[in-house]
């Protein structure tokens, strides 16, 4: 079963704060991946290209260019989910 993105916006730092279509919201951090993949390294390199990421269709992941994307699955398994606060 997918988690589907339904939406993702660009914070400070390489951070993303993705929220899924069930409700759910996570920070997911980049940085890692600048040492893992060379391709990550545009996001720093190429001014303003962080802030381009989108959803992909279906929600099916994210996305800056036809190069650098990242799966549901991949956000969804390694973000670190924010906890809602309950009012009382």
């Amino acid at each position: 079963m997918f988690n589907n993105v339904a939406t993702v916006t660009p914070l400070a730092d390489y951070i993303l704060l993705v929220k899924f279509e069930n409700g759910t919201s996570k920070k997911y951090d980049i940085k890692p991946l600048f040492s893992k993949w060379a391709v990550f390294n545009d996001l720093v390199v190429q001014q303003g290209l962080f802030e381009l990421v989108k959803v992909d269709t279906g929600g099916f992941g994210i996305s800056w260019n036809d190069n650098i994307d990242l799966s549901c699955d991949e956000l969804w398994n390694n973000g670190i989910e924010l906890v809602k606060e309950v009012s009382l």
